[in-house]
């Protein structure tokens, strides 16, 4: 396995490295935001929890307690409140579907690609795109490949591409992944004119 370098702040990755959760929920974080600082969210949760990420307590915390939390310069994401209700609503559905066993999404029953892209698009906040790409990432750089994994994580468990975060373990790398999603959203202008 890889040490993780997405978040671009080494125990902002080391973090991410350890923690399911931290990893689960800098994906939650991955929009309309540059995916390093949504990255670094978790980070920024684990150091006003007191140094802890912990399913349980995010899911039973007061939310607007939360979301003063979450809000608090730096915030965790640009649109903070928001944010802190969908990092809430994903832990407590972890706690009430999963025991509050954050691994056991995609490894309970030995589950094949197309079941852990299944259950991650369950989660709330997670679509179809954001749950291949995490798939992706899993694959790719946690070692967790089950059955499938690639075809279910479509373009984005290609091996070799530079089009998510799922391809994200250097500062280069960051930046080719820039390249892609700038050039994909100028052919997608251009198909649309």
């Amino acid at each position: 396995m890889t040490k993780l370098c997405i978040a671009q702040n080494p125990e902002a990755d080391e973090l991410l490295d350890s923690s399911p959760l931290a990893l689960l929920l800098g994906m939650l974080l991955d929009q309309q935001i540059q995916m390093e600082i949504a990255f670094l969210g978790p980070k920024k949760l684990y150091d006003r929890l007191g140094g802890k990420l912990d399913v349980h307590t995010i899911a039973d915390y007061d939310p607007e307690a939360f979301a003063t939390l979450a809000c608090t310069p730096p915030a965790i994401h640009r649109y903070g409140g928001s944010m802190a209700k969908r990092v809430q609503a994903l832990c407590q559905f972890i706690v009430s579907e999963w025991d509050g066993d954050v691994e056991a999404i995609w490894t309970r029953d030995k589950p094949t690609g197309a079941e852990v892209l299944k259950r991650l698009k369950a989660l709330p906040g997670f679509g179809e795109q954001k749950a291949k790409i995490f798939l992706a990432l899993l694959g790719k750089q946690r070692g967790v490949q089950p059955y499938g994994w690639r075809k279910a994580a479509g373009d984005y468990g290609t091996a070799g591409s530079h089009r998510s975060v799922a391809d994200v373990t250097s500062h280069d790398s960051l930046q080719q992944v820039r390249s892609f999603k700038k050039a994909a959203k100028i052919a997608a202008r251009a198909t649309d004119k």
